[in-house]
């Protein structure tokens, strides 16, 4: 008897419906692109991507956790150059999706527990407040609420929460810190791109609409590079080469010193070519909140003595007078400053019609926000300058109090765990951490800096790391697993 064969494997390939599929597929796709042009291209390109990226993040949500981490630094860049699309939905479009993910994963590895925090709850509690401030008696746009409560509450509340789920490991922190510091280097290299070779065609564009009246200053750019303007470029380079310099004292490979030690050197001319004077205080206030929490008493008192000879040489000389971006930052400690005077000038004027009115004028009633969904209203005539005075106008006396107790609380919280942590390597990322919020969060009541991307994102996963501290000190435990 004749054996039997084996089965023959049946594969797309050996279909007789591939060559007609092909064909038919690379008709419709022409006649799509003849039709619709680029846009029909890119949809050709980008509706695979889109899928296989879901898929991916599905599989592994820690992955759209990174790429909320990646597309903090690039969406600016990608805005400006491909206008009237709202690049920005995108970064809490990718949290959402990161939330289904892990909420729909088929795995039970998520440690839901480590969300039972002080942070979390606080996160929960300020995002519930803005929820509320829908029902402010100022009756302000709840078009303009949304647009301005994405950087107030929104990150916040959608990556606080999610980090502590898949982004919780050491390897993680280091992940993070390499991502930061790259990244932020690579905008440097683009700034200085810009002040050597000028700006792109779509970025003067940018210019000509109205941003020249900020950015062009007796006739010099202030450098941008591919973030929202210069002044968040300028503390965003100041904020990561302080975590360089501090990442550069501790316990590591000497090859590791000496590259943070590079890249601290050209995010600080990053952050002089910016011509952001309140960067500067990211580095003093930075500075001093490590010192004290070094527990060093030598460092501490050589720390001050330097720190002090480099704030008289600014305040005192005239030394490098000849570069226009040292002379701009030298006014950063003058009180008699234009600038500053208007500031305080209009904050006089908000302290009077706030006076009356102890819940704000609602969030999104001042700024961009403001003069775009709220037009007419007395609080778009007064430009904020600072995110405390958006905060006070928007949410009042009360709101403000509440907000900056929040955030006190929050410092003082990692103050007290950095404090406390033995293990040496994860001590002085930690300490780099926090002198970096500190320092953020000061330099915030002279621009809009802590709720603009990426410093937003920065702060907030800082956060979780900081008050994860404990736990990772604890090599004993089994860190959690995920996907």
């Amino acid at each position: 008897m004749k054996p039997l064969s084996a089965p023959r494997s049946f594969s797309l390939l050996d279909s007789r419906w591939l060559l007609p599929g092909a064909l038919t597929g690379a008709l419709a796709a022409g006649w799509l692109v003849g039709k619709t042009g680029i846009a029909g291209s890119a949809a050709l390109v980008g509706v695979p991507l889109l899928v296989s990226f879901v898929l991916l993040v599905f599989y592994f949500p820690r992955a759209g956790f990174l790429s909320f981490i990646v597309y903090s630094f690039v969406v600016m860049f990608v805005n400006r150059h491909i206008p009237n699309v709202p690049f920005g939905l995108g970064l809490e479009g990718v949290l959402l999706l990161t939330w289904l993910a892990v909420a729909f994963h088929q795995s039970p590895e998520y440690n839901w527990s480590l969300v039972q925090n002080d942070l979390c709850k606080l996160t929960l509690f300020w995002f519930g407040l803005n929820v509320l401030e829908l029902g402010n008696p100022a009756g302000a746009s709840p078009v303009g609420w949304f647009y301005e409560m994405r950087g107030t509450a929104l990150y916040w509340f959608l990556s606080v929460p999610l980090a502590f789920l898949v982004f919780n490991t050491r390897r993680d922190l280091r992940t993070f810190l390499w991502l930061v510091i790259g990244f932020s280097v690579l905008g440097a290299l683009y700034g200085i791109k810009q002040q050597k070779l000028g700006v792109d065609t779509m970025e003067q564009a940018w210019l000509d609409q109205g941003a020249y009246r900020t950015h062009v200053l007796f006739g010099q750019l202030r450098i941008f590079s591919s973030y929202s303007e210069a002044a968040q470029f300028g503390a965003s380079q100041a904020h990561v080469a302080l975590i360089c310099i501090i990442l550069a004292l501790g316990p590591y490979a000497l090859w590791k010193r000496v590259a943070l030690v590079a890249a601290a050197f050209l995010l600080l001319y990053g952050m002089l070519i910016s011509g952001t004077r309140g960067a500067l205080f990211v580095l003093v206030v930075g500075t001093f909140v490590y010192l004290v929490l070094s527990k060093k008493t030598k460092i501490l008192i050589l720390g001050s003595i330097v720190a002090l000879g480099a704030f008289g040489v600014l305040k005192y000389t005239y030394i490098g007078n000849g570069n226009a971006n040292i002379v701009r930052l030298r006014t950063s400690l003058n009180p008699q400053d234009a600038s500053l005077l208007v500031r305080v000038k209009n904050q006089a004027i908000l302290r009077e019609y706030l006076s009356t009115r102890p819940l704000g004028g609602g969030v999104g009633s001042i700024g961009m926000w403001g003069q775009t969904y709220n037009p007419g209203r007395f609080l778009t005539k007064i430009p904020p300058d600072s995110y405390f005075v958006k905060v006070w106008a928007e949410y009042g006396i009360v709101g403000f109090l509440i907000w900056f107790g929040i955030i006190l609380y929050i410092l003082g919280k990692c103050c007290g765990i950095v404090w406390n942590i033995r293990d040496p390597s994860l001590r002085q990322q930690l300490l780099a951490l926090t002198a970096g919020f500190a320092g953020i969060l000061v330099s915030s009541y002279g621009n809009e800096v802590m709720n603009q991307m990426p410093s937003a994102m920065i702060v907030y996963v800082s956060w979780v790391f900081v008050f994860l501290g404990p736990r990772l000190d604890q090599p004993q435990l089994t860190p959690v697993a995920y996907a």
